[in-house]
């Protein structure tokens, strides 16, 4: 089992933060805009750690040389059930890079994104160390 993987399974929200680099990318299934930085990554993180019920990985793919992993999960939010994919790539160091993030159905993701977004005042908050 990958690190990550394992420090989202127990919630351990400084063991996933400690995963990211400085300069870690956040692409959201639900906004175009990227995020960059680690203190805004890690908040958005926190942040669907409070809104996903359920949350399960069920399967982790990864390259040879270790530096890609998709790991595949379900949830449930807002009482939708919800199927998705972090796709995750690793620097030099180990640290997690890029942090991109699919899911489905549509309605999954609008519900989704409407949990995300009431949380969105709180991570902004999060994020600048308030």
């Amino acid at each position: 089992m990958h690190p990550f993987r394992k420090a989202v399974e127990t919630r351990d929200e400084e063991a996933v933060a400690a995963l990211l680099a400085e300069n870690v990318v956040f692409t959201s299934p639900v906004v175009f805009k990227p995020y960059p930085g680690k203190a805004i990554t890690a908040a958005i993180l926190r942040g669907a750690m409070r809104v996903f019920e359920d949350f399960t990985y069920v399967r982790e793919i990864a390259d040879p040389d270790g530096r890609d992993h998709a790991l595949v999960f379900t949830a449930t939010v807002g009482g939708k059930q919800i199927q998705g994919c972090d796709f995750l790539h690793f620097d030099e160091a180990g640290k997690i890079d890029e942090f991109m993030v699919m899911v489905r159905p549509l309605s999954a993701a609008q519900a989704l994104a409407e949990a995300m977004g009431a949380q969105f005042d709180r991570i902004t908050r999060e994020a600048a160390g308030q």
